[in-house]
């Protein structure tokens, strides 16, 4: 994982998610208070949810990144071959983060997806950092993964180029 990600991946379990108590708990740690009482719903930060749920004490509410997968892997789909669809920035990151929490047999059926828009977006990413480099446009519509994979194709490919052709003495 590189140092971007990295840090991407700390900001994402810094904001907020949505959770539901299982059990009735009041907690007050590192200036996070929580009071939740069982069956309520509360926005908590997702680094908080994540222990409390490996504890049995909340259900993280964030299924619909399925929903998300699914219409990314269909908008990409329609996109010409060096078109991109938008992928908000966390988008691996929060993926990956539910797919942990996933049985075996769901876990299979989303890699499957995930795989096919995988794909489908390196062929298009490939296409374009070998012929430009990272600009703002394109890199409002790739993930903090994608970026970085791109910038590492534009240099490959600027290297290769170089390596073949010369340059003028």
């Amino acid at each position: 994982m590189s140092d971007l990600e990295r840090i991407h991946t700390i900001g994402y379990s810094l904001k907020d998610v949505k959770v539901s108590f299982s059990k009735d708990l009041k907690l007050n740690v590192s200036d996070v208070t929580i009071d939740g009482k069982q069956g309520e719903i509360l926005n908590i930060p997702r680094w908080v949810a994540n222990v409390l749920e490996s504890e049995k004490y909340v259900e993280i509410q964030d299924s619909e990144i399925l929903t998300e997968l699914k219409q990314a892997v269909m908008k990409e789909e329609v996109q010409s071959n060096f078109d991109l669809s938008v992928l908000e920035p966390y988008f691996y990151i929060k993926l990956k983060s539910y797919m942990q929490r996933m049985s075996e047999k769901d876990y299979d059926m989303t890699e499957s997806m995930l795989n096919k828009l995988l794909r489908t977006r390196q062929s298009k990413i490939i296409r374009l950092a070998d012929s430009s480099k990272l600009t703002a446009e394109i890199s409002q519509k790739l993930t903090v993964e994608e970026c970085d994979f791109y910038n590492q194709i534009h240099n490959a490919s600027a290297k290769f180029s170089k390596k073949i052709i010369g340059s003028k003495k």
